[in-house]
Order: structure tokens, then C-alpha cells, then sequence
């Protein structure tokens, strides 16, 4: 089973979603990477969810991407007498951590890292940035501030501080009960939400090692600042633009997506554009036009993915999401300008400077141009050749082979790879023939068409990549 894109699709399961009918049609109608969301749903439900998922895998004989998304820390008010309060523009209110329950004058923050941080002039958004206070004084337990923005809040509404690095964690508790369910079903991609800074993934690495690979969730301002460091230690990235959108100006989102897949493309690094992107087909079959550029406007910058949040996990139509985002990756390829937008922002290795794996795949992308080879096949039991070889955005399909499943199913995720577990092999000759019959069996060339195969040797030794066997299928 063959999709005719480069791009992939992550969609989330939920209510709307998770059955096992449901599951396969929205495989068929496009899913490469499954999103569960540990916010939402018990560890039975995940398990079930990822039951049908494997079943699923077996069937179709396509190695199926699972990604475990945690919640990450989440800071919010506490509770009102009445359920809620009206704040008006100007008037005072205070936060504090005393747990009774809150009035038009103050509600209980049960945060004491947020006032940690506080001063004067600090700003705080509340409810996805609907109202917005001003900070006048404040301490270690409290916050007295002048709002901005007034609004309905009711309780459990959410905090922001923008443009301030919170002294915390990206895992807590709950985050490390839920990365343990995780990591136990055999999830091959751990989002990581929160994270602020690069040892943020250094501490969830140790925690995970090889069990899965961790794809940051950049959503807070700071991990901006320290953009190339997070994507240097992350295996792959997403832009939470939702998260983006609260803390900073909604004008200054696109932008910041851009140099985010920029970053990711030069270091090779898998991307993924999220939220609100088919808004709308939560309660409606068609999309808006501005979600359809959206979407494009991704595809045609070079990300590796994009993802269904609600829109597949509880909205009306999730097969009918799925089937137009693969609509509109699809056409958004055919188009002539597509291949050239891909070429202007190819970003080379830098000569002196390139490693051996890199220098090699850099040939690849220009001989399979120069013999207009039908497919690369990477031999792989890392995945590190074929994510080099997606790098390079080459014109030819990518047959991703590794005799690890595990390593195949992480590639789903990744830009022109289509994923293909094999058997191992034991040298070269063999390799050539088995991308050979690859190449064939999976109707990327025909009989006698040319194919490039790239590998490490020696075998099984990850970050060798150093060998280019051209050959016929």
C-alpha cells in the first residue's frame, strides 16, 4: 500500500475515533502516525486504542507510527463560589494560594512557581489568552494586578505567563505514570509538552532511552530563544501553534512556524505543523479556504507532517478530515511550483564541515536527479540513513528498510519515507537484491528501471551511513 505524497498525516484518536472500523478507515483514508492523547482517556483506553492500531499494522503489512502525547504541566485558577466571575477592564483582582474557593476579588493560584517569577509590570493571560491582567505587586504567595482584558473566568480556566522561563519541569507526575503506559504499549514517539529549554529533552531522554523516540512540542516563547539547541537534541519537532498563539502575538505565528521547519529541515530533524489546522470539519464536512492555504502553505515550506487534533479525535467528520488533508497535500505536490519552492529552500551541507553520512546523502539527492532514478532504497537498522536521505528533499521516493520494526514504525512520521520492514541481511549483495525486490514488490520501479541504495557498513553500526550501490530493480 502505497501513498502518492511525500508529506504525512498524525491524527489523533478520541471518541470520535476509536473504534475498530473507524481505525482502518482512517488508515486507509490517509493516517500515517496514530496521536494518542494522554490529556484525555484512561490507560485501558490507550491500550485498546493501540490493540487495534498493531492488529491493524498485521493486516495491511504497513508499519504503523504511534505517538504518545503528554500533558505536560498545566497551571490553572482554582474554584469560585459562584462558578465564575465577570472581570471588567481596570478593576483589581488578586491571585493567591489560599484554596477557598474564589470571588470578583481574588481566586486561588496554585502555582507557587508562577509568583516565583512575578514582578512588577508581569502579565498574566487567562483562558487561552481571552482576558489578560497587569501585574502592581506581588510575593512568594500572591499577586495583586489590575485587568487589562476583562471577561467571563470561571474556575479551572488556564494561566499563561508569557515570556517568562518557569522554574519546572516538562514532567510531572502524571506526565511520568503516563510515560510509563506509554513506553510499556510499545508507543514509538513520546511528544514531549512544555518544554522551555534543551535539558528539558536530556531529562526525559534519560528517562526513555531507546524505548521510543521523543519529538518536542515547542509552545512556550523561551524554547524560541533556544530554538537550535531543542531541535539538536529532540529526534523530531512539533509546532504547537495553539500554545504559540496564547503567549505571543497571533502575527508573529507564521513567522516563527517558518524558522521553525527552517531549523528542523538544516538539522534533519522530522517537523510537524499542528493545531487548527482543519478547524472548522470539527462540526462541518468542508473546510474553510484559509484552513486549505493553511495546511498548504506546511506542505509547501518542507514539513515532514501535519496533524488532526479534535477534528479526528472528536469532531463529526474524522475520516472525512483525514481525506481532505491527503486532498490537499496531494494536489499542493502536483503543483509545478511545489518541487521548485522545495529546491529554493534546500539548505546543503556545509563543505569542511559535513560528516561522511551527510556528504553521502547530499550525492544521492543529485544522482537520482541526474539518472531520474525511479527510488532510494536506505538500508537502516537506526533510521539515521533514511532521515538523511529526507533532508535532502530528493525528487525520487525513499523506500525506508530496517529489520528493526520498531525503527520502520518511528520513520513513519518522516517526509518521503515510506516504510518497509525487512529481514535482516548479511552484506552488500545481499542488501542490493533485497532493495531490489523492495523496490518492486512495493511498485516503486519496475523491472530493469534504475534504483540508488544507500547503507552503513559495517552493518548494524548506527551513523556509518558511507556506502551507494546504483542498480537496477
Amino acid at each position: 500500500m502505497r501513498r502518492t505524497r511525500n508529506a504525512k498525516i498524525v491524527a489523533t484518536l478520541g471518541p470520535a475515533s476509536s473504534t475498530e472500523e473507524t481505525v482502518r478507515r482512517l488508515f486507509l483514508a490517509g493516517v500515517d502516525v496514530f496521536r494518542l492523547n494522554f490529556s484525555h482517556g484512561t490507560p485501558e483506553d490507550h491500550s485498546r486504542r493501540v490493540s487495534i492500531i498493531r492488529n491493524l499494522e498485521k493486516e495491511t503489512g504497513r508499519p504503523i507510527g504511534i505517538m504518545a502525547d503528554l500533558q505536560g504541566p498545566k497551571h490553572r485558577v482554582g474554584l469560585f463560589t459562584d462558578g465564575a466571575v465577570t472581570l471588567a477592564a481596570g478593576q483589581p483582582f488578586r491571585f493567591d494560594l489560599d484554596e477557598a474557593p474564589g470571588s470578583s476579588a481574588r481566586v486561588c493560584l496554585p502555582h507557587p512557581e508562577i509568583f516565583s517569577v512575578l514582578a512588577p509590570g508581569s502579565e498574566l493571560l487567562l483562558d487561552d489568552g481571552k482576558l489578560r491582567v497587569s501585574v502592581e505587586r506581588c510575593g512568594k504567595d500572591f499577586a495583586e494586578v489590575t485587568v487589562v482584558i476583562g471577561g467571563k473566568l470561571s474556575e479551572h480556566k488556564g494561566v499563561n505567563v508569557p515570556g517568562v522561563l518557569l522554574p519546572l519541569t516538562p514532567l510531572t507526575p502524571k506526565d511520568h505514570a503516563d510515560l510509563k503506559v506509554a513506553l510499556e504499549l510499545g508507543c514509538d514517539w513520546v511528544a514531549l509538552s512544555f518544554v522551555q529549554r534543551p535539558e528539558d529533552v536530556v531529562e526525559a531522554r534519560a528517562i526513555i532511552g531507546d524505548k521510543a523516540w521523543i519529538i518536542s512540542k515547542l509552545e512556550k516563547p523561551a524554547a524560541i530563544e533556544r530554538l537550535d539547541e531543542i531541535v539538536a537534541q529532540s529526534d523530531a519537532v512539533m509546532v504547537a501553534r495553539g500554545d504559540l498563539g496564547v503567549e505571543l502575538p497571533a502575527e508573529r505565528v507564521p513567522a516563527i512556524q517558518k524558522r521553525i521547519i527552517r531549523a528542523c529541515r538544516r538539522l534533519g530533524r522530522p517537523v510537524v505543523v499542528a493545531t487548527q489546522m482543519l478547524e472548522s470539519m470539527i462540526t462541518s464536512p468542508v473546510p474553510t479556504r484559509a484552513e486549505a492555504s493553511d495546511v498548504a502553505t506546511a506542505i509547501y515550506d518542507g514539513a515532514d507532517a501535519v496533524m488532526l487534533s479534535a477534528e479526528s479525535a472528536a469532531g463529526k467528520y474524522p475520516v472525512e478530515a483525514v481525506s481532505m488533508m491527503n486532498r490537499i497535500i496531494e494536489q499542493t505536490e502536483q503543483d509545478p511550483q511545489y518541487r521548485q519552492l522545495i529546491e529554493a529552500s534546500h539548505i546543503p551541507a556545509e563543505a569542511g564541515q559535513a560528516t561522511v553520512a551527510a556528504t553521502v546523502c547530499s550525492a544521492v539527492r543529485g544522482i537520482v536527479a541526474l539518472l531520474n532514478a525511479s527510488a532510494i532504497v536506505c538500508y537502516s537498522r537506526s533510521g539515521h540513513t533514511s532521515l538523511g536521505a529526507a533532508r535532502e528533499r530528493p525528487q525520487s521516493p525513499i523506500l525506508g528498510v530496517s529489520p528493526f520494526l520498531p525503527t520502520a514504525r518511528r520513520l513513519a512520521i518522516t517526509w518521503g519515507i515510506h516504510s518497509v520492514h525487512i529481514a535482516d541481511v548479511a552484506d552488500v549483495k545481499e542488501m542490493t537484491a533485497v532493495a531490489r525486490e523492495v523496490a518492486r514488490r512495493e511498485r516503486f520501479a519496475e523491472s530493469g528501471e534504475t534504483i540508488v541504495a544507500m547503507a552503513g557498513v559495517p552493518f548494524g553500526v548506527p551513523g556509518t551511513t558511507n556506502l551507494i550501490r546504483i542498480a537496477t530493480a
